[in-house]
């Protein structure tokens, strides 16, 4: 500690010059006191700074123009405002050095109130004075701000530098659309501005920022020189995009000395992205190869991946490399590679590495929690809740989800309640599991109160949130009150979660029109992607309104127009269509064609439909499957008795009756939850 308090060998030979050096000499005394404030704003070293300050004064220097402000500089280097506020209302002799040395102190110390003050009092504004201004606007992130100060520039006929061009550029990227980063780029070339690599790099941000990429890369391929925060600009540009191949060609054409821990980083996350897990690995071998050193982010999100992908080997290997390079002190590393062997099923390795590691991390004990509960080990995930000495709104929400999700729901709300109690406020994903347990349960008023919780708190309605809430109303029977929420949220909506959510809410309540005709709606929005969720849906929808031919059509366009593979859920969308409109023999083709082996549900679904269009050789089939999967399936046997009742033939449902007798089953009544 004392020893990073000591001056820096430069600063104490200036010093020990200023103070030894004959008062005969005062160009050299001049000199020396301007090198050693230099010095001192450098290193932030304010005592050194203020003895320089005394020994101006000692000497006579205090009133020349360029000591007052080299000693306005030093302090507003240190971030000594008052000291500076001081100087400057004290000196004599100010000028637009002095105004501009002030405006910039105010500016870093996050004062725009008195920076902008100052600014209008300016006897005489030069591009500096604005360049500082607008930087320093656009750096704290007041981009409109620092456009209107560029307005007033360009009105008082100052022509900017390409600072003041490159400041505006990063200003606009903000909120500028493609329109306004044409506009910067022709205002760039009009001054001729277009050729500095500051100006045509930030421009080039700008394009990619707007998803102009095309754009981006004509700049990118005519700008005379480039740097490697170009090359880093354009690669992350296609990598945020997903246009793996192309960052990866532009990756090859780095210079391999321009190529730097974020050139790799950048390529590595792009695979990441995409779950191209095995190049991502690839390229983080190639990258150590180099001798470039890899950061603890880059090698988390690495992690991450193995556990969202469940790719157990190589999460070991990267463990090992944490281990070695002597990340796993972090307490958000410790974190990840709790999450990762949990999430691979491995959970007693969770444990241990919880345990091996700083029990205090909050991070840690979330992520073991967590685990527990993607492991179905609730009792595990609640004994360290109750064990924790501080609980953040994400031990809460894990906790919430979990008894949601092992339907549990009336232990998730008492606990929510708890949460409440306990003057934490929920955040957006624990409300998502509260919406999901009054679901569940059908309680309109709770989940009406939790509506208005929401409100009234300000908890923003991301896609996932307004998801939740329209699934809710749907379940508990109040379709109007999920239209009306939808229709407040779908202009805004990003995903497809709250389409689906309202999709699957009509097609559930039998308005399948309305369901197909948002569907529709949706298919005309080429920015949002359908998933899976959204055709369960539309065939449920179509199976509702018997519109077979429609049905099949968006069957097939699951993999031919939008590459989703179907799974078992929409083949029993099908059988069940199919099954509805007495097509009995295409259903039993298609579970017989399915990759996957039919489950309970879809022979359930074919035997009862056999029994609605009286189809007894099917039905005895489908009865016969559904027997080798669950030989005590009481409600398959009713069917089937029900099935030779109608058919006249009383042997065989004596038969089936005598073995559901023996065998002491029986059908469960049905009820409902929803009040």
């Amino acid at each position: 500690m004392y020893n990073s308090l000591k001056p820096k060998p430069s600063l104490q030979r200036s010093l020990r010059c200023l103070s030894t050096s004959p008062s005969s000499s005062k160009p050299h005394h001049y000199d020396l006191l301007i090198s050693s404030l230099k010095a001192a704003a450098t290193h932030c070293s304010i005592s050194q700074g203020r003895k320089t300050h005394c020994i101006a004064i000692k000497s006579g220097f205090i009133s020349n123009p360029f000591i007052q402000n080299t000693l306005l500089n030093m302090y507003a280097k240190c971030g000594f405002i008052q000291e500076v506020q001081r100087l400057f209302a004290s000196s004599p002799n100010l000028d637009p050095v002095s105004y501009n040395i002030m405006i910039s102190g105010y500016v870093k110390s996050g004062r725009f109130y008195e920076a902008r003050n100052l600014f209008d009092q300016m006897p005489k504004k030069g591009c500096v004075s604005y360049t500082t201004m607008i930087m320093g606007f656009a750096s704290k992130g007041y981009w409109r701000e620092a456009i209107e100060i560029f307005k007033e520039m360009r009105h008082d006929g100052i022509l900017p530098n390409e600072v003041t061009l490159a400041s505006l550029i990063s200003a606009c990227s903000g909120f500028g659309g493609v329109f306004i980063c044409k506009m910067l780029h022709s205002l760039a070339i009009k001054v001729m501005l277009d050729e500095f690599v500051i100006v045509s790099t930030n421009l080039l941000h700008m394009y990619c920022v707007c998803g102009s990429l095309k754009d981006g890369r004509d700049l990118f391929n005519e700008m005379p020189e480039k740097n490697v925060v170009s090359w880093n600009v354009m690669l992350n540009g296609y990598a945020k995009a997903g246009n793996v191949e192309l960052a990866r060609e532009l990756f090859e054409k780095i210079p391999v000395k321009e190529k730097d821990v974020v050139s790799w980083g950048t390529m590595i996350d792009a695979y990441v992205q995409v779950d191209w897990l095995s190049e991502a690995l690839i390229m983080f071998c190639a990258m150590s190869r180099d001798g470039v050193e890899a950061s603890d982010v880059m090698i988390v999100h690495l992690v991450s991946a193995c556990a969202r992908l469940s790719t157990t080997r190589e999460g070991y290997q990267l463990h090992g490399r944490i281990v070695k390079a002597g990340f796993d002190c972090y307490d958000f590393v410790q974190a990840t590679i709790i999450h990762f062997y949990a999430a691979c099923g491995s959970v007693d390795l969770a444990y241990l590495q919880f345990e091996v590691g700083v029990k205090d991390h909050l991070a840690s004990r979330n992520a073991l929690i967590a685990g527990y509960i993607r492991n179905g080990m609730i009792e595990e995930a609640r004994r360290l809740f109750n064990e924790m000495p501080e609980r953040d709104v994400s031990s809460w929400s894990s906790m919430i989800a979990g008894y949601a999700q092992s339907e549990q729901p009336y232990i998730a709300l008492e606990l929510f309640r708890e949460m409440l109690a306990s003057g934490l406020q929920p955040n957006q994903i624990t409300m998502i599991s509260v919406f999901s347990a009054i679901a569940s349960l059908g309680m309109l008023n709770e989940g009406r109160w939790a509506h208005e919780y929401v409100h009234n708190n300000c908890i923003p309605l991301n896609d996932n949130l307004g998801a939740a809430i329209i699934d809710m109303y749907a379940k508990c029977g109040s379709i109007d009150a999920a239209l009306e929420v939808f229709c407040q949220i779908r202009d805004k909506a990003s995903t497809v979660s709250p389409w689906n959510a309202m999709i699957c809410g009509l097609a559930m309540h039998g308005h399948a029109n309305l369901s197909l005709e948002i569907y529709s709606e949706l298919e005309r929005k080429h920015h949002i992607k359908q998933n899976s969720i959204t055709f369960i849906g539309v065939l449920t929808a179509c199976c509702h309104a018997g519109l077979v031919e429609l049905g099949e059509r968006y069957f097939k366009h699951m993999k031919s127009v939008n590459n989703i593979d179907p799974g078992i859920k929409h083949y029993g969308c099908m059988v069940d269509l199919l099954g509805r409109a007495g097509r009995l023999e295409e259903a039993e083709k298609m579970i017989r064609s399915m990759p996957m082996k039919a489950d309970v549900v879809i022979w359930g679904t074919l035997l009862a439909a056999c029994r609605t269009h009286g189809n007894v050789d099917i039905g005895e089939k489908a009865a016969e499957n559904l027997e080798k999967l669950e030989p005590r399936h009481g409600g398959g046997k009713v069917l089937l008795s029900n099935l030779y009742a109608d058919a006249g033939r009383w042997e065989d449902v004596f038969s089936v009756r005598s073995v559901m007798g023996s065998q002491g089953m029986k059908k469960s009544p049905g009820c409902s939850g929803v009040v």
